[in-house]
């Protein structure tokens, strides 16, 4: 095998920085907190709010929207904020998050707790609730993370927060085996909204490369990828990997690819069936949303123009097979390119037939790895080619791994 370094160092000798992942705004790097949590109790610093935290603000003893007139999109029904706090490291193993809230929520309003445990690398659980009820992460961790979220339906009725207190512990965990990502048919629409603001605060940009998803369990920090997809075209002949910077569409809430009995809203769904999609078909919950539209369509996913148009070479809304990465175990790795995301090829090699697209900043799972063509990327200059899926190749010089050397073992 070929390797060498452009940047003089190994990879593997590099920080990796795993940031935070709001249902809206994400930090985009959030320091951790150097003194573990005494006890496993703390109280959350409502005024840590800065130019990464979404339409919040501090004032006088609580958190608050900052404009609760403001909304994403249009067709949004509520106004919302978000804070994400910096990561909390724990003094001991626990994998029970509670959390005390003091909160005047008029009606109409909400606020959420929500908590997720770091896993090592850039490796998260999802965020889960942590207020009606203890959340309960999927394995125990040292680290957490929180975000609050703030919504309102009447700008005169809004939310505010004047005391989060946690408590963290370890109960009963039962362990998860490897596993492959789920992966769901689901209908694709276009997002489009150009120079809109998606839920982890990016700027939509004219063929943008990312997806959202109808719940903030699996939104992204913004400019990371701790959550991405796989979405491919039905018959699979064209596929991107792409980051989940956004929720929708139609529910905030429903992480349709969870056990029924896991799901957040909608248990009574089959797991892999959109609420919308419920909705739409077979007129479930009266032919409504969470908010009581009427879904124009049955979509479990909206895509961005670029990977709409240019990964997947769709020309209308469309049934897609999803697969989503963060359910799956196994090596895995961050696309970094200069931006633009990079060619998927049928082998290792830059001759080999385009199978789509994986964008900057997604996360995949690496099965194994070929000796293929020597190419020069982001992270030096090799032969080492990693199979992200069936088919489906990238030069590990464009993948940051944490190592020079291969993290999976070489394909059959």
């Amino acid at each position: 095998m070929v390797r060498t370094s452009k940047l003089g160092r190994r990879r593997g000798a590099r920080t990796a920085v795993a940031l935070s992942a709001p249902i809206a705004l994400l930090l985009a790097a959030a320091p951790v907190n150097a003194a573990p949590a005494p006890g496993g109790q703390w109280t959350v610093p409502l005024s840590s709010v800065d130019d990464n935290d979404l339409n919040v603000r501090y004032a006088g003893d609580a958190l608050a929207l900052a404009d609760p007139h403001w909304k994403r999109r249009p067709d949004q029904p509520i106004s919302e904020g978000y804070l994400v706090v910096g990561e909390r490291a724990l003094s001991k193993p626990a994998n029970r998050i509670t959390a005390e809230l003091a909160a005047d929520v008029p009606a109409g309003a909400a606020v959420d707790v929500d908590v997720r445990g770091h896993l090592g690398g850039e490796d998260w659980t999802e965020w889960t609730p942590a207020a009606a009820e203890p959340a309960v992460l999927s394995a125990p961790v040292t680290t957490v993370q929180v975000r609050i979220g703030l919504f309102a339906q009447d700008p005169a009725a809004a939310p505010s927060v004047s005391s989060v207190r946690l408590t963290a512990d370890e109960g009963p965990q039962a362990r998860a085996e490897a596993a492959a990502a789920r992966t769901y048919k689901v209908y694709a629409t276009r997002e489009g909204l150009v120079g809109g603001t998606t839920a982890n605060g990016h700027v939509i940009k004219s063929r943008d490369h990312f997806v959202a998803l109808p719940s903030g369990r699996s939104l992204a920090p913004k400019n990371t990828g701790n959550y991405s997809v796989r979405v491919c075209r039905t018959d699979n002949s064209r596929c991107e990997y792409a980051p989940v910077w956004d929720v929708g569409p139609w529910n905030t809430k429903d992480d349709y690819w969870n056990p029924s009995s896991q799901r957040q809203m909608w248990k009574d769904l089959p797991q892999g069936k959109p609420e919308a999609q419920a909705a739409y078909q077979d007129g479930y919950h009266g032919g409504k949303d969470e908010f009581g539209r009427k879904p124009a369509n049955p979509a479990g996913i909206d895509l961005a123009d670029g990977t709409f148009w240019d990964g997947l070479k769709l020309t209308d809304n469309s049934w897609v097979n999803v697969s989503y990465l963060w359910t799956g175990s196994g090596p895995s790795g961050t696309v970094k390119t200069a931006g633009d995301p990079m060619n998927v090829r049928a082998s290792g090699s830059t001759t080999a037939a385009i199978k789509g697209l994986a964008a900057h900043n997604a996360k995949v799972l690496i099965e194994c790895y070929v000796e293929g063509e020597t190419v020069t990327g982001t992270y030096g200059t090799s032969n080492i080619w990693n199979r992200i899926g069936t088919g489906h190749y990238i030069s590990d010089t464009y993948v940051y791994t944490g190592s020079d050397a291969p993290i999976a073992p070489k394909c059959a």
